[in-house]
């Protein structure tokens, strides 16, 4: 690939994405709103991606080789990008996610067993219901309906593509001092402090993958030639459990949980129900995963660290 444009990229694995296809020659061009410059040799484009016009606009002419878009969440920014990049690129890589699968964000997703991973075709986004009128502009509407739009940008991809298309779905991703969700954040403080994790009566495992191995497998797609959905995540599935005892690992005291009652809401990782996700499909493309275990211990290592500056 001579030349990637992605679509956020300023922070997190999105940063890692921008810095490793500059570091193997590629020439990148990041689209962002401006409030993060990119990094020395990656050109950049200003724009609002929900100004369809003024992206448009702000890309001139450019075209590119594959596009990464690592902040598509509604069906309108999904149906704007069809338009602003058809004839653009032959190749676009939308970064979606593992609560694609979640069957406590809809009524249409049926649970899974745990153990066997849930396939791309447990959801059909290709006859997904698209409800473009609903306030997707809203941020508070957006962060509460957030698997729903994601399911929602998929199936506008796919449906009708302009150009061909891939959804990424990602595990829950792990990562160090570069995470800005807080979220294993929030297990590090409270199992070395002693606080407790709020935790369900029963907790089911995810899947998770790490910051590094994510950007890795978006580059590894935005140069391969299959289409559709795919399933990045690390072997070695996790419960809560199992992530505060890795912690503790570290030097900390045991865990403490308190558990919460029926509908409460528990902490980040505490899943009442299961919905991890089969790899297979990848893996038969081509393309090996890591262990948790090769990764999770350099990501707690560096939240300590983080912590202790």
């Amino acid at each position: 690939m001579k030349h990637v444009g992605v679509i956020g990229g300023s922070r997190y694995f999105g940063r890692h994405v921008v810095l490793r296809l500059r570091d193997a020659g590629a020439r990148v061009t990041v689209v962002n709103r401006g409030s993060s410059a990119p990094p020395p040799g990656v050109d950049h484009v200003i724009a609002d991606r929900d100004d369809e016009r003024a992206l448009g606009a702000a890309l001139g002419n450019r075209t590119f080789d594959a596009v990464i878009d690592q902040v598509c969440n509604t069906p309108r920014q999904a149906a704007a990008a069809r338009r602003v990049f058809d004839d653009r690129t032959p190749r676009y890589v939308m970064t979606s996610t593992i609560e694609v699968y979640d069957p406590a964000s809809s009524d249409a997703i049926h649970p899974t067993p745990p153990g066997g991973g849930v396939p791309e075709d447990a959801i059909d986004t290709t006859h997904w219901p698209v409800r473009p009128e609903l306030p997707w502009h809203e941020g508070e509407f957006r962060n509460r309906h957030y698997a729903e739009g994601k399911r929602q940008a998929e199936a506008e991809f796919a449906r009708d593509p302009a150009f061909p298309f891939v959804a990424v779905r990602s595990g829950h991703v792990l990562g160090g001092d570069a995470d800005f969700t807080g979220r294993l954040r929030h297990y590090v403080e409270r199992v070395r402090t002693g606080r407790p994790v709020d935790i369900h009566r029963v907790n089911h495992p995810s899947s998770f993958i790490g910051e590094h191995e994510i950007a890795d497998f978006l580059i590894w797609a935005a140069g391969a030639d299959f289409l559709g959905p795919v399933n990045a995540r690390s072997h070695g599935e996790l419960d809560v459990t199992d992530l505060c005892a890795r912690i503790a690992e570290h030097g900390s005291r045991p865990p403490v949980y308190r558990t919460v009652e029926p509908g409460a809401e528990a902490s980040p990782f505490a899943f009442d129900r299961y919905y991890g996700m089969d790899n297979s499909r990848a893996e038969r493309l081509g393309f090996r995963f890591s262990d948790t275990a090769d990764w999770l211990s350099r990501a707690v290592s560096e939240q300590i660290a983080a912590l202790k500056r």
